[in-house]
C-alpha cells in the first residue's frame, strides 16, 4: 500500500482509516486489542503496559492505528530503531550471531508490536500497518520476531519480504519459541 497525498486518508482496509496513533495515552485500548489478537491474561496485559509506556520514551518510537468509524481501534503497530541495550536486542543477539546475522541489530527498524482485533484480521489491515509505519523509517531495513509457527502473521512478514535470520529463539517468559525475520526497506508490494 502506498500512502497517499497530504491531507488525505493515507489507507482505509476494510473501512478503516490508518494514521498516528497516541500510544501512550491509549495503551490501554491497544492492549485489549491485542489480548483479543494474541490471547494475553490479565496479568500479562499489566505488564505489557508498563513495557508500552517505556518503550514509547523511546527515541524515534512511533505508533500508528488503524480507526473505525467512531475512533475506535481495530488495530495498532509500534516500533523504534533497534538499540542494542534494549532487553530484546540482548535476547536475540546470540541466536543472528550463531547465524551470521548479528548486522540486522544496527541500522534497523524493529516493529515492536502489531495487533489487529479478530474481527479485522483478513482484510489488509496489518499489511498496511506495518507497511506505512516502515515508509516513514529512516533505517534501510526493519526486523521483528514472531511465535515460530506456520501462522497468518508469518505468512503475511514473508510476503512482504521478511525472511528468516533465527529460529527457535526462546524469550525468558514466552512458552513458545520465536523467529526474529528481517526484511529491507521498503516492504515489498504486493
Amino acid at each position: 500500500m502506498t500512502p497517499t497525498p497530504a491531507g488525505e486518508d493515507p489507507v482505509r482496509p476494510a473501512g478503516l482509516r490508518i494514521g498516528p496513533l497516541d500510544l501512550a495515552a491509549r495503551v490501554d485500548e491497544a492492549l485489549r486489542v491485542q489480548a483479543l489478537a494474541f490471547g494475553l491474561s490479565e496479568e500479562e496485559v499489566g505488564i505489557r503496559r508498563y513495557i508500552v509506556q517505556r518503550h514509547m520514551t523511546c527515541r524515534g518510537a512511533r505508533a500508528l492505528g488503524a480507526f473505525t468509524e467512531d475512533g475506535g481501534l481495530a488495530g495498532f503497530v509500534y516500533g523504534m530503531p533497534n538499540d542494542r541495550t534494549h532487553w530484546w536486542s540482548g535476547v536475540v543477539e546470540p541466536y543472528l550471531r550463531a547465524g551470521g546475522h548479528e548486522e540486522w541489530l544496527d541500522g534497523s527498524f524493529v516493529i515492536t508490536e502489531l495487533h489487529v482485533h479478530p474481527g479485522f484480521q483478513g482484510k489488509g489491515v496489518g499489511r498496511a500497518l506495518i507497511t506505512l509505519i516502515t515508509d516513514t523509517a529512516a533505517e534501510d531495513r526493519s526486523i521483528l520476531s514472531a511465535i515460530d509457527t506456520d501462522s497468518p502473521a508469518r505468512g503475511l512478514y514473508g510476503s512482504l519480504g521478511y525472511t528468516d535470520l533465527a529460529r527457535q529463539v526462546l524469550f525468558p517468559s514466552a512458552s513458545l519459541p520465536y523467529a526474529v525475520m528481517g526484511a529491507p526497506l521498503p516492504l515489498r508490494r504486493p
